[in-house]
């Protein structure tokens, strides 16, 4: 998914030049007299003009998570993607079976957004509120299931808290998958509509009953 791109920027050498050329200017002439600081600033535009010709541009790459060509789609991405990663973090210190297999569920769900929405990030719009709030909340909720298992809190909360998150994690991770779902019912739609005309168009020459 990451990528690396270039970031191209001029180099700074050109404006050391040209300061330089007022040092030695300062220097040897009486630039306090205004044709000397007249020639002074000549030279230094010249030298810089003459340097920037010279020097090349500064290349660096930089890694970027997602570049759909959109800032908040990518915005949006980069975030689907780190409370992914926070949900497999959270799976490997969960070591409850039937939770665990929850949040395989879950992350499945959310690759399969990730990929779907950069292929067409004009459908960034439709996973929006899942990713501003019903991810975020459900990385919330199991990370406290997990601090309470790992600091092995006991009394009647605790349990409360633990058996409510695990007999509600399946429900969330159906949710997961209806919203992955939902970025192909246009989709499934137009197919649909397709399929109708191509009918249309057999039946209408006889190659079909």
């Amino acid at each position: 998914m990451s990528k690396w791109i270039e970031v191209r920027r001029k180099s700074v050498l050109p404006w050391y030049f040209a300061g330089l050329v007022w040092l030695v200017g300062a220097l040897a002439l009486p630039i306090y007299q205004l044709w000397a600081l007249v020639v002074v600033a000549v030279l230094s535009v010249v030298g810089f003009v003459a340097a920037r010709r010279v020097c090349p541009d500064v290349v660096t790459r930089k890694e970027v998570p997602f570049m759909t060509g959109k800032e908040d789609a990518d915005q949006m991405l980069a975030l689907i993607d780190q409370k992914r990663r926070e949900l497999h973090e959270l799976n490997v210190r969960i070591e409850d079976a039937p939770l665990s297999a929850a949040m395989d569920r879950m992350e499945k769900a959310c690759l399969g957004i990730l990929n779907e929405v950069e292929q067409h990030p004009e459908k960034a719009a439709q996973v929006r509120r899942f990713a501003n709030y019903y991810l975020q909340d459900a990385v919330k909720i199991l990370t406290l299931y997990a601090e309470l298992e790992e600091k092995g809190v006991q009394g009647e909360n605790a349990a409360g808290v633990r058996a409510e998150v695990a007999q509600n994690a399946q429900t969330i991770a159906t949710a997961f998958e209806n919203q992955l779902d939902s970025l192909f019912a246009r989709d499934a739609l137009d197919i649909s509509t397709d399929l109708e005309v191509l009918n249309g168009m057999l039946k209408g020459q006889g190659l079909v009953d």
